[in-house]
């Protein structure tokens, strides 16, 4: 009697998404430790802030082209190697970064080892991953599997901050380093079964069929039109993200009210992403990208005449509660419209467009505002990239309705059925 095959939507697809959860807690760390040990790595090694900031840099860079190489090597040779290879290597980059003996070294080991060969294997391989794994429910699935990079920042810096204190940054980097290998390998063997796409289990619910011709267009055409419009999506998105703690300042009421905004921000972000995810289940992953499209560059435009004291928390709120689910809807629409095969790469791809374009919108909006003198004028700029996210979602899904209304293949358009 052969095994039964895995199914989508199963209870083991929900209990292996709660490992995936665990997983990216754990491995995304390395993005929010280096921020809150910076100022005692910048102590030890008598550094200037630009010196003791660039391990943060690498780390980013790092991190944004593993997810690209990762995600291929998930496609090639499956899940539980990568994060394997994830497990040891932010062992090792912890560990390194915790002896490391120059802000050289320890700039390398964030680049290398936790940014490209470790947080990078817990990010679009476990999201590609999710979406193999669920149909009925992959909006929601690959919601929370993507909430878990939230999630590691609201938990590990102040628990890291607390080690830091008591015991010093190196020892707690060490620490963290056995605890990451420890807790991702055992792990790991809850995500050795072969998701039902690769064992070509049936379906239990429809939808867009993957094709080699998404929405119509050839591979390379609809990616790089997702590209696009991950870029777009992020340079807007960035630019409250990156100036909201500078943008209050200017307004006279401070930084730490603008560190408020941006925790209640993210904090709304993870509501986002899971409500985004129960959309999506509903009316798919381009309609569930055009919505938050739409909605983020309405909250970007409220910037501009609500510069109140309240009225910024309520805005920042609402950008939180608009722009979360933007993201992960790329996932959705790769395992929607992309060959299930290549999903690894491709979410990989369009993820590390994302990651570029929230540099670019960091860097662009400051530059906007040197050249203007307000934020107001940089608010309008993130406002037009996001008017070139929206028209490639309208686009996308302009492709889809016509394809819903083409006829069969084979089939002159207006000839009547067999």
């Amino acid at each position: 009697m052969q095994p039964s095959l895995p199914q989508p939507d199963s209870r083991q697809a929900w209990w292996r998404l709660l490992a995936t959860l665990l997983l990216m807690t754990i491995g995304s760390a390395g993005m929010y430790v280096v921020s809150v040990m910076l100022p005692a790595v910048q102590a030890d090694f008598g550094v200037t802030r630009a010196q003791a900031s660039m391990p943060y840099t690498l780390l980013m860079i790092g991190f944004g082209v593993g997810c690209v190489v990762m995600g291929k090597l998930a496609d090639r040779f499956g899940i539980v190697p990568v994060i394997l290879l994830g497990a040891v290597s932010l062992g090792l980059g912890f560990v390194a970064c915790g002896m490391a003996g120059s802000i050289t070294g320890y700039a390398v080991a964030q680049g290398l080892l936790i940014g490209f060969l470790g947080s990078s294997t817990t990010f679009v391989p476990l999201i590609a991953d999710t979406s193999l794994w669920f149909v009925k429910r992959r909006g929601i699935a690959v919601a929370v599997c993507a909430s878990g990079n939230y999630l590691a920042g609201a938990i590990w810096p102040p628990v890291v901050q607390h080690f830091v204190d008591s015991v010093g940054w190196r020892p707690t980097c060490i620490g963290l380093g056995v605890f990451s290998v420890v807790t991702m390998v055992a792990l790991a063997s809850a995500m050795r079964a072969k998701s039902p796409a690769a064992t070509n289990a049936p379906l239990k619910a429809g939808g867009p069929v993957p094709s080699n011709r998404p929405f119509g267009l050839s591979l390379a055409q609809a990616q790089g039109l997702l590209c696009v419009a991950g870029v777009a999506c992020c340079v807007a998105m960035a630019m409250p993200q990156v100036h909201i703690v500078a943008y209050c300042g200017d307004l006279g009421y401070g930084a730490a009210r603008g560190a408020e905004m941006l925790s209640l921000m993210l904090a709304c972000g993870i509501v986002s992403r899971l409500v985004s995810g129960v959309i999506c289940d509903r009316i798919g992953g381009v309609r569930t990208l055009l919505l938050g499209s739409f909605l983020q560059g309405v909250a970007l435009l409220l910037f501009i005449p609500f510069d109140g004291l309240v009225s910024l928390y309520v805005v920042s709120a609402m950008f939180g509660l608009f722009q979360g689910g933007i993201v992960p809807s790329y996932a959705i629409i790769v395992r929607e419209h992309f060959p299930p095969a290549e999903a690894g790469a491709r979410v990989g791809t369009v993820i590390s467009c994302t990651l570029f374009g929230m540099a670019l919108g960091g860097w662009m909006s400051g530059k906007v505002f040197d050249l203007t003198g307000s934020y107001h004028a940089a608010f309008i700029n993130g406002a037009a990239w996001n008017a070139l996210n929206l028209s490639v979602a309208l686009f996308l899904l302009w492709r889809v309705r016509r394809a819903a209304g083409s006829p069969p293949a084979g089939q002159a358009a207006g000839a009547p059925a067999a």
